[in-house]
């Protein structure tokens, strides 16, 4: 924290440093992020068939964005390791658009949010269906990673428009 009591990633040196959320009350909070992977109309045919090589795609994918969010401080300089009480991740085929919608949720009662937590499951989950599926389509785009919503807090609630 600085001398005006204002959090920063900053020491009164200037040097990047965790901020100190020691007197921050434990709150509920929770983060809802969201990301989508487009690819070939074929490429998601294969993965809503189960007959991708590598398996069960978005089952991988699902599982694969849950412990990543378990491992959010240990990918993110500076983020604060944090006791996740819940982790949801739901990928979604969408025939339209040829894409996979990919939502993640976290939750924790403390004293910071779980945005970065519910980012990097939605991340995480993104990559791991490009992973899986490369080798017949390289060209799939990940896209609109953002986060949906959070609550709890000092800060309060928050929704995107």
């Amino acid at each position: 924290m600085s001398k005006s009591g204002a959090l920063t990633h900053f020491d009164a040196a200037g040097r990047a440093a965790m901020v100190d959320v020691s007197d921050k009350v434990e709150t509920r909070r929770e983060a809802t992020a969201a990301a989508r992977i487009v690819m070939r109309p074929e490429t998601l045919a294969l993965i809503m068939s189960g007959t991708a090589k590598k398996g069960d795609v978005l089952g991988v994918a699902r599982l694969a964005g849950i412990m990543a969010a378990k491992r959010t401080a240990d990918l993110i300089p500076l983020c604060h390791p944090l006791p996740l009480s819940a982790v949801t991740l739901d990928l979604v085929p969408d025939e339209a658009s040829s894409a996979v919608e990919i939502t993640a949720t976290v939750r924790t009662t403390g004293r910071t949010g779980v945005e970065m937590e519910a980012l990097t499951a939605a991340s995480i989950a993104a990559l791991t269906v490009y992973d899986m599926c490369k080798a017949v389509d390289r060209g799939m785009v990940i896209e609109g990673l953002r986060v949906l919503a959070k609550s709890g807090g000092a800060s309060g609630d928050w929704a995107a428009e």
